[in-house]
């Protein structure tokens, strides 16, 4: 989404009556697209909060099972060729809730995460636009800015993601959500949950800079005009999630293992304490199950991330227009007569 300030924002007004052959282009489409300039950060954060939440709670079962197909030494009860038949087994064999452990910490981390990682985003490219490609859209701009956005979110989340992937994990030892976090920090301390925050950045912010510059492309040929359309985001979010997901799967599977710690894969390798650091996981990853090992849960990780991902984007478009416009309005009703 390109954020222009290089024009005149008027109220925002959604007319249906406009006439179609009117010329100008200028239409509440476009005036939607001028607006965020005037969107103030908690306009961005309360988007960004309520599109972060649905994004991971929706498709929260496939990604449980996303990071069960991505063990490395699983346990012959939890072996799984398809997304479906994984589904399918856990729900018959463990409980119709078992694919949903974990989701407690997920949305408790992903409200404030995303909040910071789209306000902090629209910010960072709408600055470095100006500067790079005035009036324009500037692909390394949109590049860098979820990068930096990722920083943030990644800060929030990666306690996060370390309690959900120990919950997920089949025979999971932990109780519910405080017993695993006592656990943890009893047995390993505090620096447990940020013991793959160097991974997780090492993957997210290509993974993020992949997914905005895609996203983008996608909108300059669906949406050139940038007018507030929601197939349009909806198309270009799953896009961006399906591309994104694909190219860093192999950095995934370093990261769960380094969140799991999964002890029959370390055991076999012999590997006492704990597993740190990315190039310790990779190597662990390669001589566990060679190059296929790196693409271990690819078909969960996509199908995961297709859906979510168009989730976040048009909920997110919604709610920044949606926002956006009652504040203009509010703005117009106060002004002079």
């Amino acid at each position: 989404m390109e954020l222009s300030s290089d024009r005149v924002v008027a109220p925002l007004e959604m007319s249906q009556t406009q006439s179609q052959d009117d010329e100008s282009p200028r239409s509440d489409g476009e005036s939607y697209e001028s607006l965020p300039p005037h969107a103030s950060v908690t306009t961005h954060m309360t988007a960004g909060a309520v599109a972060g939440v649905l994004e991971h709670s929706v498709m929260y079962p496939v990604d449980s099972v996303k990071t069960r197909m991505q063990s490395l030494q699983p346990d012959p009860n939890a072996q799984y060729r398809s997304v479906y038949e994984a589904l399918k087994k856990i729900i018959r064999t463990e409980g119709v809730f078992r694919p949903l452990r974990g989701l407690n910490i997920t949305m408790m981390g992903a409200g404030p995460a995303h909040a910071l990682y789209f306000a902090c985003y629209e910010r960072v490219k709408h600055s470095l636009s100006d500067i790079i490609q005035s009036g324009g859209n500037s692909h390394i701009a949109n590049g860098v800015a979820g990068s930096v956005a990722t920083v943030l979110h990644d800060a929030i989340m990666n306690p996060a993601e370390v309690i959900k992937q120990r919950m997920q994990m089949y025979n999971s030892p932990y109780r519910g959500l405080l017993d695993c976090v006592r656990t943890i920090t009893r047995t390993e301390g505090v620096g447990a949950f940020y013991r793959s925050y160097s991974t997780q950045l090492t993957m997210n912010i290509p993974f993020q800079a992949v997914h905005f510059i895609t996203y983008e492309l996608m909108q300059e040929q669906l949406n050139p005009h940038r007018l507030y359309n929601p197939g349009s985001h909806i198309l270009s979010g799953a896009a961006a999630g399906a591309v994104s997901a694909a190219v860093t799967t192999p950095l995934d599977v370093c990261k769960t293992l380094l969140n799991t710690q999964e002890n029959v894969a370390l055991n076999s390798m012999n590997i006492s304490g704990h597993l740190t650091g990315m190039a310790n996981a990779f190597r662990t990853v390669y001589r566990l199950g060679g190059p296929a090992a790196f693409f271990k849960g690819v078909q969960a990780r996509v199908i995961y991330q297709m859906p979510s991902t168009a989730i976040a984007w048009s909920v997110y478009e919604f709610f920044k227009y949606f926002l956006t416009k009652q504040q203009l309005e509010q703005e117009a009703g106060s002004g002079p007569l």
